[in-house]
């Protein structure tokens, strides 16, 4: 089973739209009526649909570290600079993670993308 996606407001229709296109499961915060919303709830949101957020908003960076700081549950955080890194690398390495983990795996863990 792959992991699924929860991608914040912040991210490219173009990065979803390819995902999409490769199978991975994919919600975003526009889908789910939650694009208007407080980083802090689009992060439980995210944990609640038991997702994985993407995100290249560096305020999630901050909100992650202060719940792992606190032994507060997310999700988990896939993080990417969003001049640090092209559609296709992105789209990749998400595809890559979604197929290669576990969303246990990646609970209360942030990764930072490029992986390579």
């Amino acid at each position: 089973m792959s992991l699924s996606l929860y991608m914040d407001q912040h991210v490219r229709a173009e990065i979803t739209a390819a995902l999409r296109v490769r199978g991975i499961d994919v919600m975003t915060a526009f889908d789910d009526g939650h694009d208007r919303a407080q980083d802090e709830a689009v992060l439980q949101r995210a944990t609640e649909l038991n997702r994985v957020l993407f995100s290249q908003d560096a305020d999630m960076l901050m909100l992650t570290t202060a719940r792992q700081r606190r032994s507060i549950r997310f999700g988990g955080l896939v993080y990417a600079y969003p001049l640090g890194i092209t559609i296709g690398q992105c789209v990749a390495d998400l595809e890559f993670i979604c197929l290669a983990c576990e969303a246990e795996e990646l609970e209360n863990r942030v990764i930072y993308l490029p992986l390579r």
